[in-house]
């Protein structure tokens, strides 16, 4: 009876010290719940536009994955259409550090050409954009296009074509620059920089 009593023991101390092992093993296979996971979509960035001249789809929490984003609304008929070409080499120069672009096309100040195509040829032809550009929308009145809407009330509405709006990587900033502000700009250029080191 001793033997029965001691082999049982035994038995129950090795099953215990299996259930430890297991529960052990499957903590560390298990994600820590309180680490932060991946970045969400801030709600200006939560719509989809179609892409200019195209029938897709573009959706911008795909385009912006935790990324920093500069967004613009464009006119294709503008005296700031040239900064078409110095938005292109941002996104030569940055693209691979993080930063995404998005142009807005919009006549919300009647100079945006009602042909697609020709704004099309503008971008691409002329200019050689090779970042996204969106279809033509209203970026300023009450019907706004949401992300406009939301960017007026982070920071201000666009007075002018070709407004550009640093979005911070974590969606909880924007820093807005006008019309005369040159991709170029030293200014400009160090703002993206201190946006992509956060």
């Amino acid at each position: 009876m001793k033997i029965h009593a001691v082999f049982k023991s035994f038995s129950r101390a090795i099953a215990v010290l299996n259930c430890v092992q297991i529960s052990a093993a499957l903590a560390q296979n298990t994600p820590d719940t309180h680490e932060t996971g991946p970045k969400s979509c801030p709600e200006l960035l939560q719509h989809s536009y179609r892409k200019l001249h195209s029938k897709q789809q573009i959706d911008l929490c795909e385009l912006y994955q935790g990324k920093a984003m500069l967004i613009v609304n464009t006119a294709s008929h503008c005296g700031f259409t040239k900064q078409f070409g110095g938005l292109e080499q941002l996104n030569q120069d940055y693209k691979d550090r993080g930063l995404v672009i998005v142009g807005f096309a919009s006549d919300s100040f009647n100079q945006e050409s009602a042909d697609e195509l020709e704004s099309f040829g503008i971008c691409y032809g002329n200019y050689g954009v090779t970042f996204t550009m969106l279809a033509a929308t209203d970026v300023k009145g009450a019907n706004a296009n949401p992300t406009f809407v939301e960017l007026s009330k982070l920071s201000q509405a666009p007075s002018w074509n070709f407004n550009k709006y640093l979005v911070s990587a974590d969606g909880l900033s924007v820093q807005h620059f006008g019309s005369m502000t040159k991709p170029d700009s030293d200014k400009f250029r160090q703002a993206i920089d201190s946006a992509l080191a956060q």
